[in-house]
C-alpha cells in the first residue's frame, strides 16, 4: 500500500474540492492517500519521507498563479523532485477541450516557465465559474475576460466545468505513479 501526499492551493475552494476527490479515488484504491493546503505546511512541515507520490494541485486567477504557490515549490524543489510527483493546473480557459492540453494551455505553460520546480507530469483540470460568491471586483474583471473569450457573463452563473470522471481517472494515475516508487 502505497502513502500518498496530495497538496494543493485554492482560492475559492474548487481546487480544495478536486484535491479531495482525487484523494478518494487514491483512497478507494487501497492506498493511504493524505491532502494539504500549502499554507497549513508552514505550521507542520511535511514528512516528505513517509510517502511514494506526491500531487500539487493549484488554480489559475487573472492569468496568473498565487505567489505562495512558487514560494512553496521553490522552497520544496527537491524534496518535490525526489518522489514520483504531478501538477495539476485548475483553470476554467480549460473548459474548452483544446485548452486541457498541456501544450495548448498557456496558464500551465507560465507555470512550467516560472516554477523553481520541473514536475514528471502534469494535468489540467477545468474549474468552476461561481460569480454570486465571488468578491464584487473579481466577478466584473472576470466577466469582462469571459465577454472577450466567449465565456458565461450572466452574474448569476454557477458553471461546474470540472470533468469529475477524469478527476477520478486522475486519481488512479497518481496511485500509478506512486507504484513506480515501490518498483
Amino acid at each position: 500500500m502505497a502513502h500518498i501526499l496530495v497538496l494543493y492551493y485554492s482560492r475559492g475552494g474548487h481546487t480544495a474540492q478536486i484535491s479531495r476527490a482525487i484523494a478518494d479515488q487514491i483512497i478507494a484504491n487501497g492506498d493511504q492517500c493524505d491532502v494539504v493546503n500549502i499554507h497549513d505546511t508552514k505550521q507542520k512541515p511535511i514528512e516528505w519521507d513517509k510517502y511514494q507520490a506526491v500531487a500539487l494541485g493549484a488554480c489559475v486567477l487573472y492569468g496568473s498563479y498565487h505567489k505562495s504557490v512558487f514560494e512553496f515549490v521553490s522552497q520544496h524543489q527537491q524534496a518535490l523532485s525526489n518522489i514520483p510527483n504531478s501538477f495539476f493546473c485548475v483553470n476554467v480557459v480549460a473548459r474548452n477541450p483544446e485548452k486541457r492540453i498541456p501544450e495548448n494551455n498557456k496558464y500551465l505553460q507560465k507555470f512550467l516557465t516560472l516554477s523553481a520546480w520541473k514536475p514528471q507530469d502534469v494535468k489540467i483540470i477545468a474549474g468552476k465559474v461561481d460569480y454570486p460568491s465571488w468578491p464584487w471586483y473579481d466577478s466584473l474583471m472576470i466577466r469582462l475576460i469571459m465577454k472577450m473569450t466567449d465565456g458565461p457573463t450572466d452574474p448569476t452563473a454557477i458553471i461546474d466545468y470540472t470533468d469529475w470522471e477524469d478527476v477520478k481517472t486522475y486519481g488512479n494515475h497518481i496511485a500509478k505513479l506512486a507504484q513506480v516508487e515501490f518498483s
